[in-house]
């Protein structure tokens, strides 16, 4: 019985000596089996810890010499063992839970005596200096032959970067690293990224620079990377569009989609509350949605976009008279604020009521409206700004909706007193 974790031996005696302990782990081997008392020339159960200074290890009796467990915290990989002579503490942190559980019930079946030959005893010899290393956190890879192909990433890791190593796929031997922060797979040819890279609860930096990728997807949108993603990468990739799903991930400060085949932004990226850096430079956007004007910027970079010269007459006529009864519904919904959700309504409603858009007037419009371009300068939204244009611009338009011919007519009005053409 082994168990890897980190491992400091308090003396309880220090105290009345004035003195304290560093209060500080170190990455240790712990054993449990049989060891040849000189003594009594008798075989007990010992528990033996070791470290990088001591691979010989400490030997600690179990049998009637535990006085306590403390497991409170059992779950983060944290126990105490309190040991009776010598009068010492062993706590144990940064370990596997399921491990340290087997490991203590171990120990305590040791101290009361009743170890049973089913039990996996360890021959208490000295370890390799490799297994008592600190765990590592980073891991750089940038070339295919560097590449692990039969032995696993270290659990440990925090930070890991696999690029110039033509993988068309994520590795999902990556999805077990639980305490990933920041993943980075640029460079490579990944054509798909899989629903589960959403169970790293850690992640919060997610690179995938210049790759294949054509779509991002709802589940991910949708994952535990709400809560968690500050930093997305998607520049120089294949991507057309993003999901309405996408501005979920409200934790994102740095959204980076340049050099990809995007004809718009999502919908509803003025949820996007934190977002602070934004570039989506050389991309196919001919107009901005009308959400964008809802951003609060530190740098935003849109050159290289084929915008629209925005003229207010120019327009999309979605209208039909009288409206179905199902867009006045709909907009009677989103304006009164009603609770909505697929158990009261069908599901494809739902998806409507997300991407619905308020008019000038305040009242809201879904599937039916019209739709024309205004003009606005980006220093409205973000502090730096780089030119939109060779010319040096930092005008873009902006898409505008309209409920109804009437606020489209008086927009007009409105447009053609201020001189604007």
């Amino acid at each position: 019985m082994k168990l890897q974790c980190d491992v400091e031996v308090v003396n309880r005696m220090l105290p009345s000596f004035g003195m304290k302990s560093r209060g500080k782990g170190t990455r240790a081997v712990l054993s449990i089996g049989k060891h040849l008392d000189k003594t009594s020339q008798r075989s007990n159960i010992y528990m033996m810890i070791c470290t990088a200074k001591d691979r010989a290890g400490s030997k600690y009796k179990l049998k009637d010499n535990i006085e306590k467990f403390f497991t409170w915290f059992v779950e983060e990989g944290k126990a105490t063992v309190r040991i009776k002579e010598p009068a010492v503490d062993i706590c144990l942190s940064k370990a596997d839970a399921n491990s340290l559980k087997n490991f203590l019930s171990a120990a305590r079946l040791a101290d009361r005596g009743s170890v049973t030959s089913s039990l996996p005893l360890s021959t208490l010899t000295p370890v390799r200096a490799r297994d008592v290393e600190q765990p590592k956190k980073k891991l750089t890879i940038v070339s295919k032959k560097d590449y692990p192909l039969t032995s696993n990433f270290p659990y440990s890791l925090e930070q890991l970067q696999v690029s110039y190593c033509k993988l068309s796929r994520m590795d999902m031997r990556m999805l077990s690293l639980k305490a990933l922060r920041k993943l980075d797979l640029s460079n490579n040819h990944i054509k798909k990224l899989p629903a589960t890279i959403g169970d790293l609860g850690c992640l919060s930096e997610l690179v995938l620079h210049n790759n294949h990728l054509e779509a991002f997807s709802e589940a991910l949108c949708l994952s535990t990377l709400q809560r968690t993603l500050q930093l997305l990468d998607l520049s120089q990739n294949r991507l057309r569009w993003l999901p309405p799903q996408f501005c979920q991930l409200k934790e994102l400060v740095n959204l980076k989609l340049d050099d990809n085949e995007l004809a718009c932004l999502p919908f509803r990226v003025g949820r996007l509350s934190k977002l602070r850096f934004l570039s989506a430079a050389h991309n196919q956007l001919a107009a901005l949605p009308s959400d964008f004007r809802k951003l609060s910027l530190e740098n935003l970079d849109l050159f290289g976009n084929p915008f629209v010269q925005p003229n207010p007459l120019d327009h999309t006529m979605k209208l039909t008279f009288p409206l179905p009864l199902q867009e006045m519904a709909s907009r009677a919904v989103a304006d009164l604020r009603l609770p909505y959700g697929p158990h009261l309504i069908p599901a494809h409603l739902c998806r409507d009521l997300e991407v619905a858009k308020a008019c000038e007037c305040g009242r809201v419009c879904v599937n039916f409206y019209i739709k024309t371009a205004v003009s606005m300068n980006l220093h409205q939204v973000s502090h730096t700004v780089v030119l939109v244009d060779d010319m040096g611009g930092t005008d873009a338009p902006v898409q505008q909706h309209f409920c109804s011919l009437s606020c489209y007519s008086q927009f007009l009005d409105n447009s053609l007193q201020r001189g604007i053409r």
